[in-house]
């Protein structure tokens, strides 16, 4: 069966902000077996909405529409939807009551227009929002079946998982939908799709591989749709181990994961700790670890030195080496990452110095030129990226590269598959 979302709201179209609630409601359908059609993102005006309706009609059995159900003016879900079905309004005495027992609770006075929270279409089955005043409701419109939810998260996640998808199962005959996610970095997206193009001719009809590209990384995903999920899932990890199998150099996980968990899981596994030394990246290496729960396992931090005194002073640097070849270089690299495992007790240091941009570049170095050094051990790597751009992406570019290089080593000297 197939699902439309339709996001109703005027701050969704103008930025202000952004549209979570359709992606977590696409995955959580989509784990139920329900393919998403389409997403659509509606302004606050009656026609605009009415329109969207009816062209889900068209494409979707499950239209999901969230957005627009509070108490205020601008919110006017309730009563296009009421227009669009041709029929009045009642107060449900359990939305009622809902709607007293939270005011009760936080001793706020209960005006009218808070119990008009409380009238839904005369054909809407109500569903209880425990989190808030405006209930979802469910209308069943015989060849599809709509369902309003409230735009805020939480209480939107509540009602689907509560009350939604008990009866999406119990009305729709649903099919299995079985993902698998392959996370590879160091080879184009159209590299890998001529590696990998025998593999990808011969898939049966009922799996798809996508690619998904990402700043130094691309997603493989295996998608199959049919009944049996089980017999799904062993026939996808059987086209898995083939694009493994062809690619290894490339795969980074088997699983659908930020590359900087796939690190950090690595070095847990090894008992090993990791800092870094960050010069034009300016501290977002050290987010893109410190973001995850349980990072503090295996990170222990690291410095911005962001000046020539401070790579000195913190990290050893030679100041004959600043003078004879730069701060971006590989010599300087080399000795910030090194710096960084001496004066910080870990066992890899990833090391980056580089000119992001806009300004600051030269002919011997322009704007774009990053290298970074990950020193083990053993062993310290280097490389030199030519990125281009804005500054922000050469920064992404430049942590995402280094955690490949991070991955690359770790592997190399520990035998890591």
């Amino acid at each position: 069966m197939l699902a439309e979302i339709i996001t109703i709201g005027d701050e969704i179209l103008i930025g202000q902000i952004v549209d979570t609630n359709s992606a977590w409601i696409a995955r959580i359908l989509n784990d139920n077996g329900v393919q998403i059609k389409q997403v659509t993102s509606v302004s606050d005006n009656k026609e605009h909405i009415l329109e969207a309706l009816e062209a889900a009609s068209q494409r979707a059995d499950l239209i999901i529409i969230t957005g627009g159900l509070g108490p205020t003016k601008d919110d006017i879900t309730k009563k296009t939807l009421a227009e669009y079905f041709g029929v009045g309004f009642r107060r449900d005495t359990d939305a009622l009551d809902n709607v007293k027992r939270i005011f009760a609770k936080s001793n706020r006075p209960l005006l009218s227009i808070n119990e008009q929270q409380a009238d839904v279409p005369e054909n809407a089955l109500v569903l209880q929002n425990q989190n808030g005043t405006a209930p979802g409701m469910w209308f069943d419109a015989g060849k599809q079946v709509y369902v309003s939810l409230p735009g805020v998260p939480f209480e939107m996640m509540y009602l689907i998982e509560e009350e939604v998808l008990p009866k999406v199962r119990e009305h729709f005959e649903l099919s299995a939908i079985v993902h698998h996610t392959i996370l590879t970095a160091g080879l184009g997206e159209s590299f890998l799709a001529e590696a990998i193009s025998d593999i990808e001719d011969a898939l049966p009809a009922h799996i798809h591989l996508a690619y998904l590209p990402k700043l130094g990384q691309v997603r493989l995903r295996l998608s199959a749709y049919g009944a049996d999920k089980d017999a799904l899932a062993s026939e996808v990890q059987e086209h898995v181990l083939k694009i493994i199998a062809r690619i290894p150099e490339y795969v980074i996980v088997s699983e659908d994961i930020p590359l900087e968990i796939a690190a950090l899981n690595l070095l847990q596994q090894k008992n090993l700790k990791l800092t870094v030394a960050e010069s034009c990246t300016g501290g977002y290496l050290s987010h893109l670890f410190t973001q995850h729960s349980g990072a503090s396992n295996v990170f222990l931090g690291g410095a911005v030195t962001y000046s020539n005194d401070l790579k000195q002073k913190v990290l050893n640097v030679q100041e004959s080496t600043l003078m004879n070849h730069g701060a971006v270089s590989e010599e300087t690299v080399i000795e910030m990452a090194a710096g960084a495992n001496k004066n910080f007790g870990s066992d890899y240091a990833i090391a980056i110095s580089g000119v992001a941009g806009p300004g600051g570049g030269t002919d011997e170095k322009p704007v774009g030129t990053v290298w970074v050094a990950v020193a083990g051990k053993k062993k310290t790597i280097t490389h030199k990226y030519s990125f281009s751009g804005r500054r922000t992406q050469n920064i992404e570019r430049s942590a995402i590269n280094s955690i490949v290089l991070l991955l690359k080593l770790v592997r190399e000297e520990h035998a890591y598959c």
